[in-house]
């Protein structure tokens, strides 16, 4: 079965291995894990479109995801006004028109929020993309001056982002970028990110603190590197919004079992396999980065999860020895120490798992 997220390199390491290249290759849908992202004409993140009642606005939209032709996007909005429409043409790439002829009554700001979701899984979307349509007129008098609104409280110096009140956040690269050793450009750098990863997902970090340093944001990720558990700081603006999660799953080394916590409370729990004393599967603090499904070949079951994990003895093996969480064609062999350092479970189990929980989530092996 396969067990370190890398490529076969002899026939007898094939049941042992999980092979990042051919799962991508042969999974037709990749839930929580699709490249969505918005194409030109679209209009910026906050674009102001000025216009004037009586006048007709017209906004062309288009959006597309990494993985080819099949994996269709649609394009929806929230918060159109009376009288505004939206004519999508779903695809890869996506296109849609939003038009709208605004009345004397409805002049002032309208802000409107646009989305682009995979119709592979409605989880996949990008960025939520918003436009603000600005009405005026001519004959009202100008609007009475406000006063100053009140400045915004300051962010505190250091923010705890991770495992407060059963919380957890993470992100996606924005770009490539590099983690260094201390929160300051000129500390040393101890990993480089890429924005993909090599299964053509968008590359993603657990987040657990951030600062505030001379105005500046930094914020402490967890890194997918050697040795394990490994953190780093990047800056925030190399970082998407900040997602949160409130599910945490716990590997028991010594019991064989799999356990997740939702808000605290034990949800989910199942008997795995674990790698064996030559491969073990390395203790420690990770996450999911990556949820893959639906492969051609059976031996890896319905689903698999790829963890910011690596094994610590077989570096060697192409990508660096990942670690993973699959399913299995061999569910007799599970409980047990069997594999090279992946953790299997049966396909029901697997298949269960899959419902409760989303990329982000943070693993703790013990």
């Amino acid at each position: 079965m396969g067990e370190i997220w890398a490529h076969a390199r002899a026939a007898s390491a094939v049941l042992c291995l999980f092979v990042f290249a051919v799962v991508a290759g042969t999974a037709s849908a990749r839930p929580g894990a699709l490249v969505v992202s918005w194409q030109q004409p679209t209009p910026a993140e906050g674009a102001q479109i000025k216009s004037s009642p009586g006048s007709k606005i017209t906004v062309e939209l288009a959006a597309s995801a990494a993985g080819g032709p099949a994996l269709n996007v649609q394009i929806g909005s929230q918060g159109l006004p009376v009288g505004a429409a939206l004519a999508g043409r779903p695809g890869n790439p996506a296109t849609a028109t939003f038009t709208w002829t605004p009345s004397a009554s409805q002049s002032g700001a309208h802000t409107i929020t646009f989305t682009a979701t995979s119709m592979v899984s409605s989880s996949v979307a990008g960025e939520p993309r918003k436009v603000v349509l600005v009405v005026g007129s001519a004959t009202q008098p100008p609007p009475p001056r406000k006063a100053r609104p009140k400045p915004k409280p300051k962010l505190p110096a250091v923010r705890k982002l991770s495992g407060v009140n059963n919380a957890y956040r993470w992100a996606k690269l924005t770009r490539r970028t590099v983690a260094r050793a201390a929160p300051s450009r000129s500390a040393r750098v101890v990993d480089v990110l890429p924005f993909l990863t090599p299964e053509n997902t968008q590359n993603i970090v657990a987040l657990l603190e951030a600062r505030r340093i001379k105005g500046k944001e930094w914020v402490k990720v967890r890194l997918a590197k050697l040795p394990n558990s490994s953190v780093g700081w990047l800056r925030r603006g190399d970082l998407g919004a900040f997602r949160l999660v409130r599910t945490r799953l716990v590997i028991s080394r010594a019991n064989f079992t799999a356990t997740l916590y939702k808000a605290g409370k034990k949800v989910f729990r199942a008997p795995i396999g674990v790698g064996q004393a030559q491969w073990p599967t390395p203790r420690g603090e990770y996450y999911i980065r990556m949820k893959l499904c639906c492969y051609s070949n059976a031996m890896y079951g319905p689903y698999a999860f790829g963890l910011s994990a690596r094994s610590a003895v077989l570096t060697d093996w192409p990508g660096g020895g990942f670690i993973g969480i699959h399913g299995t064609n061999t569910p007799g062999l599970i409980p047990g120490r069997i594999s090279h350092g992946c953790i299997r479970m049966r396909n029901g189990d697997i298949t269960s798992l899959n419902r409760l929980l989303s990329v982000g989530t943070p693993v703790s092996v013990r």
